[in-house]
């Protein structure tokens, strides 16, 4: 199965529709699929409800889909560092389902294991059980949370082979594995695609085959808070 492509656009072609469910990977701007996220923005597709740990900030990562009003509703842990996204919300132009950290995360694992739904302890008693079941385990309150399946994700990868065997630099193995395992379709952008049998079995984050289309991109290096101390 030919899974290399010549670019963003070409490895999106025929995956992308109105109103439907986008994993993607990344944390703040760290592991950010930024050339997949402009060709979706260039696409135009509409209505998106989108499955992350945040939202980017104003003109980098997924806030550049929130500029152009292409997303409908955010999956996330965390918002803060984007006034775009607040405004959308404070104004009822955005839905927000929020997520624990550690629940977002396993939503999207466990729907990628094909768990429908896991019982945990986080959230009880706040607005995030509001709605959901509850269940007692050993004298312990949990809440039922649904796995996530996506129709597609979007990642991010240092090196790949050109079957999708992928490697995460640092920080970057985040929220990259499990939004990639959850979706229908995954594609990912690398900074390098090596040659097949060049990366140790051993090393290797993603395996190929939650990997359907890769592309190799060019990537912007971005600090997103930069705190400096007086000489």
């Amino acid at each position: 199965m030919k899974k290399v492509y010549g670019s963003a656009a070409e490895a999106l072609d025929g995956l992308l529709f109105d109103g439907m469910t986008i994993a993607s990977g990344g944390f703040g701007l760290c592991g950010i699929p930024e050339n997949l996220i402009a060709a979706i923005r260039d696409a135009g597709v509409k209505d998106l409800t989108v499955a992350s740990n945040n939202a980017g900030v104003d003109d980098f990562g997924l806030g550049v889909l929130l500029q152009t009003r292409q997303v409908k509703k955010m999956m996330s842990s965390y918002v803060g560092e984007n006034a775009e996204f607040m405004r959308q919300y404070l104004s009822g132009e955005l839905e927000l389902e929020f997520n624990p950290q550690g629940t977002l995360a396993e939503r999207m694992r466990a729907g990628g294991a094909g768990i429908p739904g896991f019982y945990t302890k986080t959230g009880v008693g706040t607005v995030i059980a509001e709605g959901k079941e509850h269940k007692d385990f050993d004298g312990e309150t949990y809440i039922l949370e649904r796995g996530i399946v996506a129709d597609l994700s979007i990642v991010k990868a240092w090196k790949a082979d050109d079957t999708g065997n992928a490697i995460f630099r640092k920080t970057a193995r985040n929220f990259n594995p499990p939004a990639a395992m959850c979706g229908r379709v995954c594609v990912m952008e690398v900074e390098e695609i090596v040659e097949r049998g060049s990366l140790d079995p051993d090393a290797i984050h993603l395996p190929g085959i939650y990997v359907h289309r890769l592309i190799q991109g060019t990537h912007e290096k971005r600090i997103e808070q930069r705190t400096t101390r007086a000489a």
